[in-house]
């Protein structure tokens, strides 16, 4: 998705919506939807240094509050949607009742770590918030880690952008292969321990849906 637009591209865009396209642009991916909110705010960043056109605060911020707006919104539609449709349809790719309550469970346990490592993670990025939801992490919860993901993305990939310029590029380029390495191999870590450990893992999370349910009764 790095090269989905270009330089020129990023330019003619921020010319003429400025600001706003950085915030929805990262918004709408957050939400869901596959467009390259990274790509904007690394063009943008580096757009700035060379044309000072545009303050590189301003853009950290558009950025960073894209990122909790649409992350929210996502949320909101896994929350709303998700489990009912997994509920209705899941059994199909073999995602019946026990494993529904062990991904809750696993959110519930894990879901804020998730949520702030993945806004570093392309894939992730897209679907973290919609995960969330569908898997009722707790609203709080899940704004604290979205917000703190938020900020520490945009800063990053913003002001390491607009300092380092091009030079940047190539280190984009290397933090995306080592996401994409580490995305693969923490899926593959979590496999085998949930093959491992997948009796004990129902049995607790039966144990604490329950009591949660219990306990909201």
């Amino acid at each position: 998705m790095g090269h989905f637009l270009d330089q020129a591209q990023i330019a003619s865009i921020l010319s003429t919506y400025g600001y706003w396209a950085i915030f929805i642009i990262v918004a709408l991916e957050s939400a869901g939807l596959p467009l390259p909110g990274e790509t904007m705010l690394v063009g943008a960043s580096i757009y700035a240094r060379l044309t000072g056109a545009l303050s590189i605060e301003t853009i950290v911020l558009a950025a960073a509050g894209g990122a909790i707006v649409g992350d929210n919104i996502g949320y909101w539609i896994g929350r709303e949607f998700g489990y009912r449709f997994l509920e209705k349809h899941g059994w199909r790719v073999g995602i019946g009742a026990n494993k529904l309550r062990l991904g809750q469970y696993l959110f519930y346990k894990w879901g804020g770590a998730i949520v702030f490592f993945g806004r570093f993670v392309a894939l992730l990025r897209i679907l973290a918030a919609l995960l969330a939801g569908a898997n009722h992490l707790p609203a709080g919860r899940f704004f604290f880690f979205n917000a703190a993901g938020g900020v520490v993305w945009a800063m990053v990939f913003g002001f390491g952008a607009y300092y380092l310029t091009a030079g940047f590029e190539k280190v984009h380029g290397s933090l995306a292969t080592l996401g994409v390495v580490a995305a693969v191999g923490g899926a593959f870590a979590l496999w085998r321990f949930y093959k491992l450990n997948e009796a004990r893992l129902m049995r607790e999370a039966e144990n604490v849906m329950t009591q949660r349910r219990s306990g909201s009764s």
